[in-house]
């Protein structure tokens, strides 16, 4: 089946599986036109061409999940892109702002031996370049606990873990003020008033962040 399908067949199974993970729940035809960048119309289409398929369940009002066979083939795509954003940023020095757009031409690669071989030279690595679990050869996700920034609490040491906005300004923003995955900080302060946070790092010093910024940073307990 996979086989047979268009890249822009899998760029939908692999938003659908996104949408679905983020909200756990159905992905609605409008997130999914908000997530790839199309009109729900297009959307519409797209949906029937693989409810036919038997790779994704659409009900009206629902919106659609994967079957079995979908979400398979989401994961093996979702393994490629995140393997080839580790190579590109571990071996050929690209920036994390710089490796999604790549990553998502090379995720169509079709020789699955190839990735394999790919995972092993990259000695297995757990996660991508910016915190996001890599599921393993058979599919399987290791997943560790984590929590927003905007929910976390003060005067308790975490690590950055991952960021759920991969757009090339927020990742140059961090940058520009020394915040990676595994950066460590502490909360001391926050504002009623705009739910913005002030931080300490581990050098010492202080930040405050806005609720948007704290929003789309994941952070675990050191």
């Amino acid at each position: 089946m996979k086989n047979s399908l268009s890249q822009t067949e899998e760029n939908y199974l692999k938003a659908i599986y996104s949408l679905s993970f983020e909200k756990n729940k159905r992905a609605s035809t409008n997130d999914i036109a908000k997530k790839l960048s199309t009109k729900a119309s297009s959307v519409t289409d797209m949906i029937k061409k693989l409810s036919d398929k038997k790779l994704i369940n659409y009900k009206k009002y629902q919106g659609a999940n994967l079957t079995a066979e979908g979400r398979d083939i989401a994961v093996k795509i979702v393994r490629k892109h995140r393997l080839w954003e580790v190579f590109l940023v571990n071996n050929l020095n690209y920036a994390w702002d710089e490796v999604h757009d790549l990553a998502e031409q090379l995720e169509h690669v079709r020789s699955e031996t190839l990735i394999d071989k790919l995972e092993q030279f990259l000695e297995f690595p757990s996660h991508d370049p910016h915190g996001d679990p890599i599921p393993d050869k058979d599919g399987k996700i290791h997943l560790r606990k984590t929590e927003l920034l905007s929910a976390a609490k003060n005067n308790v040491l975490y690590t950055i873990a991952n960021v759920k906005d991969n757009s090339k300004s927020f990742l140059q923003f961090l940058d520009k003020h020394f915040l990676a995955i595994g950066t460590e900080l502490t909360i001391v302060d926050k504002f009623d008033f705009d739910e913005s946070v002030t931080i300490k790092l581990h050098s010492g010093d202080f930040l405050t962040l806005s609720k948007k910024i704290c929003a789309n940073i994941f952070v675990t307990i050191k």
